[in-house]
């Protein structure tokens, strides 16, 4: 079968599909500010990218993305949406149960973003106890840390810095307003070391931006990407 994207595929085809394998992959992000140069939906973009990549290099089928995630931090920003974490956790529960019905055992959740990983962790432990279902999460900024840190300086791979922009200008470069580039110190409270806490991104950056942004370029952006797919080709694999 050539296609590689569930919902393509006519419920004869998932069928089909479903009964040669028991595995799919679940992109997930948010819809928030990136700062003045990148689009609201910077996170799911991005993850959705990877999921069709790497669904059309392993055949692993990839579903559509989750657009909408935990971003209370950043909901001083104008059309950024949050939702709770208990409501993203009981969504994506929700959602494996689904696929728990036509046999999938495994699931690699795509998460493009930060704030989603607690509820994220919760569904994952909860879908093994209650529905036998093992689901992975991978975040390319964690999940592929040497091979980032190969190609970007530690202040290029902070929220909406060059890193992240890179991506958007190779994947979506129709959305990046190149003229609105800047790079910003994020502030650090004397105790952010030693205890946590919430805050709000515009308590650290008025901008939006943590970190140098100015040094993005599209090549990047593709180098960076294809370095993504080729280490997420291998976990899929292992996995």
């Amino acid at each position: 079968m050539s296609k590689y994207l569930l919902y393509s595929m006519t419920y004869e085809e998932a069928e089909e599909y479903l009964s040669k394998h028991d595995m799919v992959i679940l992109p997930i992000g948010s819809h928030e500010q990136h700062g003045p140069a990148n689009p609201l939906g910077t996170d799911f973009l991005i993850a959705d990218a990877l999921a069709k990549e790497a669904a059309k290099r392993t055949g692993v089928a990839a579903l559509p993305p989750i657009p909408f995630g935990v971003s209370f931090h950043h909901m001083h920003f104008p059309g950024t949406i949050t939702i709770a974490e208990r409501v993203l956790e009981e969504y994506v529960l929700e959602v494996l149960k689904s696929l728990a019905k036509w046999g999938v055992k495994k699931v690699l959740i795509i998460n493009g973003h930060g704030g989603n990983l607690y509820p994220l962790m919760i569904a994952s432990r909860r879908a093994r106890e209650e529905l036998g279902i093992k689901a992975y999460i991978y975040q390319w900024w964690t999940s592929s840390r040497e091979k980032l840190a190969e190609l970007f300086e530690p202040e290029e791979r902070g929220h909406a810095a060059a890193a992240e922009t890179s991506l958007n200008m190779y994947l979506n470069e129709q959305w990046v307003r190149k003229d609105r580039l800047k790079d910003e110190r994020p502030k650090k409270h004397e105790l952010e070391n030693k205890i946590i806490t919430f805050t709000y991104t515009k308590e650290k950056s008025r901008s939006g931006v943590f970190g140098k942004q100015l040094n993005a370029t599209p090549e990047k952006g593709k180098t960076l990407f294809d370095t993504l797919i080729e280490d997420l080709v291998k976990i899929i694999e292992k996995i």
